[in-house]
C-alpha cells in the first residue's frame, strides 16, 4: 500500500506537503532560537548548550538533538526526491513547450525549482560553516556558536550567501505553504484568500527573522 501511494502523483504531493510542514515548525523554531543573538553571547550560548541537554536524565547527552536532525534529514530528503520526480513526471507529460511564451504564474511559483536547489546547497554549505566548521571563516571555536556567528557574517560572501538563501527561503514558504494547504484539502473557496495571506505573513516574518541576524552583524548591533 505505502509503495501504491508512493507511486501516485497525489502520494508524492503528500509526502511533500507533510515534510514540508516539518521543515516549516523547525524554521520558525531556529529562527526565534536565532534571534537570541541579540541578548548576547552568554544567552546565545547558553541556548545552544540547551539544545544538547534537552530531555536529560532521560534522553542521553545531544541525543533529542540528534533525533531532531534524523527527523529533518529524513524530510529534506523526501521533500527533495519527491519533487524531482513530480517534476520529471511532469516534463514526460508535456515534452513539447508551451505555445504562450508570457507566463501566467507568480514569480515564486516559477522559481520553486530553482529556490529548491539553491536551499538545498546552502543547507550543505550552512552544515559545513557553522556545525562542523570546515568551510568557516576565522577559525572555528566548538562550543562557542555566538562567537562562530559572528564570524560568518563578518565577511561579505558569507552575507550574499546567508541573504539570497533566505530570499529564496521565503519565495518557497510563500507557495509551498499554500500548495501543502491545498494538497492536505485545508483550501477551500472561502479560505483560500485565509491561506495566501497567511502564507505571505508567514513567509515575510521568517525572511526577516533569519536576515536580521547577519543585519545585525554588518550594523554590529551584534558584535
Amino acid at each position: 500500500m505505502a509503495r501504491t501511494v508512493w507511486d501516485s502523483s497525489v502520494g508524492k504531493k503528500t509526502v511533500m506537503a507533510v515534510s514540508g510542514i516539518v521543515m516549516l515548525l523547525y524554521l520558525v523554531a531556529h529562527m526565534i532560537g536565532n534571534l537570541k543573538i541579540y541578548f548576547g553571547a552568554g544567552e546565545f550560548n547558553s541556548y545552544a548548550h540547551w539544545l544538547r541537554t534537552v530531555g536529560e536524565p532521560f534522553m542521553h547527552y545531544e541525543w533529542t538533538l540528534w533525533l531532531i536532525r534524523v527527523v529533518l534529514v529524513v524530510a529534506v530528503v523526501a521533500h527533495a526526491t519527491a519533487a524531482y520526480q513530480l517534476s520529471r513526471r511532469d516534463i514526460k507529460a508535456r515534452p513539447a513547450k508551451y505555445v504562450h511564451k508570457k507566463a501566467r504564474t507568480s514569480y515564486a511559483t516559477r522559481t520553486m525549482r530553482w529556490g529548491g536547489i539553491i536551499l538545498g546547497l546552502f543547507i550543505v554549505w550552512h552544515i559545513l560553516d557553522l556545525t562542523t566548521g570546515t568551510v568557516h571563516s576565522g577559525g572555528f571555536q566548538e562550543g562557542h556558536p555566538y562567537q562562530n556567528v559572528v564570524d560568518t557574517f563578518s565577511t561579505w560572501y558569507g552575507n550574499v550567501i546567508y541573504i539570497v538563501a533566505m530570499l529564496a527561503l521565503g519565495l518557497h514558504i510563500r507557495h509551498g505553504f499554500w500548495s501543502a494547504a491545498q494538497t492536505l484539502g485545508a483550501g477551500g473557496r472561502t479560505r483560500d484568500r485565509v491561506l495566501k495571506t497567511a502564507a505571505n505573513v508567514l513567509a515575510l516574518l521568517l525572511t526577516a527573522g533569519f536576515i536580521a541576524v547577519p543585519v545585525g552583524v554588518m550594523t554590529q548591533v551584534v558584535s
